[in-house]
C-alpha cells in the first residue's frame, strides 16, 4: 500500500515526500472530504489520503474525479454542508476547474476549502509554466505557500483550519520541488473522531445561489473579507522576520530558503532583515508596511512577481521611495524556471554590494551538460508502440495526408521521431476539440483529422468535444488509446477501471459505451499487440470517415505494459524474452528505426540485437519483421499475452 508513512504515530520524525506531508497536514487538520484528478505534481497527496481512507475504514472520503472541476465541486458541495475538504490538481488542473473556482469565493463554505495547486516551474512535466496566485488575485482567494517541504505539513493543516475560522476558501500553492523532496517531518496527532465524512446542508437560497441579486450582494462581502484577511494574516504562524539590517529581502514560499542561504554564502546577516512570507496573496498589509520602511528591498519568489506586484503597488499608494528588486523594472532574477541558490546570491550581492562567489557568477558545467541527450521514449512493451506503426502503414496505404490532433499523457511521445503522429498538444481533451476544427477546414482530397487521445483523458474532457462532432457531423477519426490506466501519473484508476481511489469496486464505464452514447454510429476495437488487426481496423474507420463524411471511433485496448508485468509477476507468470536469428536478420533496421523499440539496437554489422534486460516479451517485432528473424528463447506463456491485454491497476 502507497505511503503508508503518511499514519505514522504523532510525536515522530518521519522521512516524508512533500506531498505526502501535505497529506499528512490535511489529516491533523481533521480532514473529511478529498477529491481530485491525478496530476503531476500533485498526485501523492491524493494517494496517501486514500491509503489513509483505507486503512481507516473510509475516514476521510478519497475519490479521483473525473476532472479537476468535478473535483472542485465536489469538494466545494462538501464544505457548504459543513465538511473540511480539499481538492487537489496541478496548476493547469485549475483551469478546468476555475468557473466553480471564481463562484467559491462568493459563496463561502460552512465547514472548510483547501484548493491545492501544485505548480511546475520549467515545466518538469506540464505544457506551461502558469503561477496559480495570480488565480488567488483575480478571485479573492487567500493563497498559503509553504516555505519547503519542511514546513508543508503546517502549511496544509493551518490552510484548512484558516479556511474554517474564514468560511471561505483557501488555496495551497506547492511547486514541484517542494511536492518532490524528501525531508524528516514532525508528525502531530491525527484527530480520529474528527474524520467522519458527514455534513449537514442548511437552506439558505440568499447564500447558496448566486442569482444577480445575491452576487451583487456577496461581491460587497467579499471585498470586506478581501480587506480584513489582508491585515489578519500578517499574524500567519509561518511568517515571520529575521535579522535587522537596513536591505530587506523578502523570501516568499519557497524563495524563503534560496534567501537564507544566500544571506549565509555572502556572510550578509549584519546587512539583512529576511521576512519569512508564506502568505503571499494577499500580501499582509501590516508585514508590507514593514518591509517599505527599508530603503532597498529584494523579491525572491518562485514564478512570476505575484508578491513584488502587490508591494510595488502598496509603495506607490504609499508614496514611499523604496527600491524593489525582483523580477520586474530593473530585473535581477529571471520571470521563468525555477530559482536557484547562484541566482538568488547573484541578486542579493547586488543589492548589498557584496562579492558573489566565482561559483555563482560562473556555474560550474552541470553533468546534465557533460552526458549526451536522451530524449524520452515509449516503454520496451509499450502498446502504443505497434499501434503508432500500423497507423502509419494505413495512413500511407490510402495516400492520406493526416493531421494528427494529440493530447496529454504518454501518449504525447508519439511527437517524437519515427512516429510522427502527433502535430498539435494543447491541453487535455484539446485532441478531439481542435480536431473537430481541423476536420471542418481541411478541404484536400486526401486531408483527414485524426484525433488521439488517451482513456483517462477521454473520460477527463474527451467525451464533450466528441458530442459536437456528432452533432456537427464532424469527418473525424477519434482514436482511443486504452490502456486500463491513468498512466502518466502513476498509474491511477479512471472510470473504465471500475475501481475506486481506496481499491474498492466501482463501476466499469465502457468507452465504447460512452461514444455510442452520444451518437457515433461507427465504433470499431482494435488489439495494439496485434499490428495486423489493428492496420485492418484502421483501413476501416479512415476510409469510413472519408466516405462517409462522419466521424468514428476507434478503441485500441492494451494494457500499459508497466501494470501487466507487475500483475504477471504477482501471479508468477514470466514472460518470455526474444532474440534475433542472425542467420535470417538482413540489417534492413525496420525494427530499430521505423519501429524503434529501445529493447533492439543495431550491431556494427547494421543487424539487429535484443537487450534481454529490457525486452518484455511482448512479440510484436516478430510481427513487423519481413524476414522472420524474431523469435522467443523459449516457448511462451500464453497467460502473458492475456495479462498483457487485459492488466488494470490494483
Amino acid at each position: 500500500m502507497a505511503h503508508r508513512e503518511v499514519l505514522s504515530p504523532p510525536g515522530k520524525r518521519v522521512i516524508m515526500l512533500g506531498n505526502v506531508a501535505i497529506a499528512r497536514g490535511f489529516l491533523e487538520a481533521g480532514l473529511q472530504f478529498a477529491a481530485a484528478y491525478p496530476g503531476t505534481p500533485s498526485t501523492e497527496i491524493v494517494e496517501a489520503l486514500s491509503t489513509a481512507s483505507r486503512v481507516l475504514g473510509g475516514k476521510p472520503y478519497v475519490e479521483w474525479s473525473v476532472n479537476e472541476k468535478v473535483a472542485l465541486e465536489a469538494a466545494l458541495g462538501a464544505a457548504i454542508a459543513g465538511a473540511r475538504a480539499i481538492a487537489a490538481m496541478k496548476h493547469v488542473g485549475l483551469n478546468v476547474a476555475a468557473d466553480p473556482f471564481f463562484s467559491s469565493a462568493y459563496l463561502g463554505v460552512d465547514g472548510a476549502l483547501v484548493v491545492v495547486s501544485a505548480d511546475d516551474p520549467w515545466m518538469w512535466s506540464s505544457q506551461n509554466e502558469q503561477d496559480n496566485r495570480w488565480y488567488g488575485l483575480h478571485a479573492y482567494v487567500a493563497v498559503i505557500e509553504p516555505t519547503g517541504p519542511q514546513d508543508a505539513k503546517e502549511a496544509a493543516r493551518l490552510a484548512l483550519t484558516y479556511s474554517e475560522k474564514y468560511k471561505r476558501p483557501f488555496i495551497l500553492r506547492t511547486t514541484t520541488r517542494i511536492a518532490h523532496t524528501r525531508v524528516p517531518v514532525d508528525t502531530g496527532g491525527i484527530p480520529l473522531d474528527k474524520l467522519e465524512p458527514r455534513g449537514e446542508f442548511h437552506k439558505d437560497p440568499a447564500r447558496w445561489t448566486l442569482v444577480p441579486q445575491y452576487a451583487r450582494r456577496k461581491r460587497l462581502e467579499l471585498l470586506d473579507y478581501w480587506d480584513k484577511v489582508s491585515e489578519e494574516l500578517a499574524s500567519f504562524p509561518l511568517n515571520s522576520i529575521e535579522g535587522g539590517g537596513d536591505v530587506a529581502v523578502v523570501g516568499v514560499g519557497l524563495g524563503y530558503r534560496y534567501a537564507r542561504e544566500a544571506v549565509r554564502v555572502l556572510g550578509a546577516e549584519d546587512m539583512v532583515t529576511l521576512y519569512k512570507v508564506a502568505t503571499s496573496v494577499p500580501f499582509p498589509r501590516p508585514l508590507a508596511e514593514k518591509i517599505l520602511s527599508h530603503d532597498t528591498v529584494l523579491v525572491v519568489e518562485e514564478g512570476d512577481p505575484v508578491a513584488e506586484t502587490q508591494l510595488k503597488a502598496m509603495a506607490q499608494e504609499a508614496s514611499a521611495k523604496t527600491k524593489i528588486y525582483g523580477k520586474r523594472g530593473e530585473p535581477l532574477l529571471p520571470r521563468y524556471g525555477e530559482l536557484g541558490l547562484d541566482k538568488v546570491v547573484r541578486a542579493l550581492a547586488k543589492v548589498t554590494g557584496k562579492e558573489a562567489p566565482k561559483w555563482a557568477l560562473e556555474p560550474p558545467e552541470s553533468l546534465e551538460d557533460k552526458l549526451p541527450p536522451r530524449p524520452p521514449v515509449l516503454c520496451p512493451g509499450c502498446p502504443y508502440r505497434g499501434f503508432f506503426y500500423a497507423l502509419r502503414r494505413a495512413v500511407n496505404k490510402l495516400r492520406l495526408k493526416p493531421v494528427y490532433s494529440g493530447d496529454i499523457g504518454c501518449y504525447s511521445l508519439g511527437v517524437l521521431p519515427p512516429f510522427y503522429v502527433q502535430d498539435t498538444i494543447i491541453e487535455m481533451g484539446g485532441s478531439i476539440g481542435a480536431g473537430n476544427g481541423f476536420a471542418h477546414v481541411l478541404r484536400g482530397d486526401n486531408d483527414i483529422a485524426i484525433a488521439i487521445i488517451g482513456d483517462s483523458t477521454f473520460f477527463h474532457s474527451g467525451i464533450t468535444p466528441l458530442l459536437n462532432a456528432v452533432y456537427n457531423n464532424a469527418p473525424l477519426l477519434v482514436i482511443v488509446l486504452d490502456n486500463h490506466t491513468t498512466a502518466m501519473t502513476g498509474h491511477q484508476p479512471h472510470p473504465g477501471t471500475g475501481i475506486r481511489a481506496t481499491g474498492e469496486p466501482g463501476r466499469a464505464m465502457s468507452i465504447e459505451s460512452v461514444a455510442r452514447g452520444v451518437g457515433v454510429e461507427k465504433i470499431l476495437v482494435a488489439d495494439p499487440f496485434d499490428v495486423k488487426d489493428s492496420e485492418a481496423k484502421l483501413l476501416e474507420a479512415l476510409r469510413y470517415v472519408k466516405e462517409n463524411k462522419k466521424p468514428a471511433v476507434l478503441v485500441a485496448k492494451g494494457a500499459c505494459i508497466l501494470v501487466a508485468l507487475r500483475t504477471a509477476y504477482r501471479m508468477g507468470v514470466k514472460p518470455v524474452a526474444y532474440r534475433v536469428n542472425l542467420d535470417k536478420c538482413t540489417g534492413c533496421g525496420i525494427c530499430y528505426t521505423v519501429f524503434n523499440c529501445p529493447a533492439i539496437h543495431r550491431r556494427s554489422d547494421k543487424k539487429a540485437e535484443i537487450d534481454p534486460a529490457l525486452c518484455t516479451g511482448c512479440g510484436v517485432c516478430a510481427q513487423i519483421c519481413p524476414f522472420n528473424a524474431f523469435e522467443p528463447v523459449a516457448e511462451p506463456n500464453p497467460e502473458w499475452f492475456k495479462i498483457m491485454r487485459t492488466a488494470k491497476p490494483e
